[in-house]
């Protein structure tokens, strides 16, 4: 059972067609600040480690557990040194990870897809993991950026709270707003645990959603090539 969500796009405003055009051509709305720059503000106060450790075991105690037998003394420091790792995001940077370009292409003009990029994050709503595949495309203008960087640019916006839908618009407008290219085309493939283990426990559910900026956007067959590439078996 596969799920499609269309692409991300803001809403068609009224107006002259001038102007309708225009609107169309932008990105969607979103706060460079939370593609650019690392989350963690250093003004906003966070609990210590020792009242995020109670935390989990006052969790152990609703859920109807002992946190004082011997399997759970040491959980509530496992789940905070678990949450260390797998949101790590909120501390990295995006855009210094793009930071670093070349230029010795040799006049290279088509765009450059890496494919199959595995990620796992978190749902905001039930905090609970969401897990699949992000395929990125950019066309450069003179230079390129290393290819581990969009993986590791994929692992900083996944390793944060999330929803499908806000990972590739993220994804797609920081290679969008660092790099410049003449477009960038992501895709993102991903079964969420919230509705395979709880709920209406639909395994194998996939969803898709996608975000294309540029000559993506604008030329339906770029879009139509970067999804034939994506979905070609490999050889």
């Amino acid at each position: 059972m596969d799920t499609l969500i269309k692409t991300l796009r803001t809403n068609k405003p009224e107006g002259k067609p001038s102007e309708t055009k225009l609107a169309a051509e932008r990105s969607a709305e979103l706060d460079p600040a939370e593609f650019l720059a690392a989350a963690v503000r250093p003004d906003r106060p966070r609990p210590s480690r020792a009242e995020a450790e109670a935390a989990v075991y006052t969790l152990l105690n609703y859920i109807g557990e002992d946190p004082t037998r011997e399997g759970l003394i040491d959980t509530p420091r496992r789940v905070v040194e678990a949450y260390d790792e797998l949101f790590q995001g909120y501390h990295q940077c995006p855009a210094e990870v793009l930071d670093r370009t070349f230029g010795e292409t040799a006049g290279y003009d088509d765009f450059v897809l890496i494919r199959d990029i595995e990620f796992t994050s978190q749902c905001e709503h039930h905090m609970m993991p969401f897990y699949g595949k992000a395929h990125i495309a950019y066309t450069p203008v003179e230079r390129v950026v290393g290819l581990s960087k969009l993986a590791r640019l994929t692992d900083i916006f996944a390793r944060r709270l999330q929803t499908q839908e806000h990972l590739t618009a993220q994804i797609a407008a920081a290679i969008d707003e660092v790099l410049k290219p003449r477009g960038v085309a992501v895709m993102i493939e991903a079964e969420h645990t919230c509705m395979s283990v709880r709920g209406v426990a639909k395994h194998g559910a996939i969803t898709f959603t996608s975000r294309f900026t540029g000559m993506f956007r604008d030329n339906p067959a770029e879009q139509s090539r970067f999804l034939s590439m994506v979905r070609s078996p490999l050889r």
